[in-house]
């Protein structure tokens, strides 16, 4: 990890109220899409968010989920997520503090799926093996994550790569994480040179 975890919740606390109306790239919106997409959540299944932000993620997946859990370090960001939810009147969304290691569950919370959207490129490669590995042992159906990821060699001249501050891994190093907790990769979508969207399901 570049910056520490209380770092970049700062960084993105600062950010929190413009944060939204700045994601204005194409390959970012076409990320969020096919996550929602891939996710697909039934009336009867509760989905996990993680690294959920403003919410722009789990606010799609309300329309069709029985449950929406939005996680994220960012206190920020996470009051910008409320406020949303109390002015739209969402009452199947719940946000609070949780983190991929940590994702702050009750124990008797049964994920049916799991998805993050430009958030796990922040952890160093071990990170993001111990965070698939918890996201694993919460036996979700699927886990679709959004990233920036390289298809080929990292170029911070392109966008989505700032290298003080983002620490992608390669395609083939998530989906050999994945798999290596016993997740079946069903999906990797190229959206752009330095992001994907990968589905993985328990087999």
């Amino acid at each position: 990890m570049k910056k520490t975890i209380d770092e970049h919740a700062e960084r993105f606390s600062e950010a929190a109220s413009t944060y939204d109306d700045e994601q204005d790239s194409e390959a970012y919106h076409a990320c969020a899409r096919h996550v929602v997409d891939h996710a697909a959540p039934t009336a009867r299944e509760t989905v996990l968010d993680l690294g959920t932000g403003t919410g722009a993620i789990a606010f799609e997946l309300t329309s069709t989920a029985d449950c929406v859990i939005g996680r994220d370090i960012s206190t920020g960001m996470l009051d910008e997520a409320r406020m949303k939810a109390s002015a739209e009147n969402i009452e199947n969304i719940k946000f609070a503090e949780g983190r991929f290691r940590e994702p702050n569950l009750d124990s008797d919370t049964d994920v049916d799926i799991v998805t993050s959207n430009f958030a796990m490129h922040h952890l160093s490669d071990d990170e993001k093996r111990e965070a698939i590995t918890v996201i694993s042992a919460l036996e979700p159906d699927r886990f679709v994550l959004g990233d920036v990821m390289f298809f080929g060699s990292p170029d911070p001249e392109e966008p989505f790569y700032s290298p003080s501050v983002d620490d992608p891994a390669t395609v083939g190093i998530l989906t050999d994480a994945l798999t290596d907790v016993g997740m079946a990769v069903t999906e990797v979508e190229f959206i752009h040179e330095q992001v994907g969207v990968i589905v993985a399901e328990q087999q």
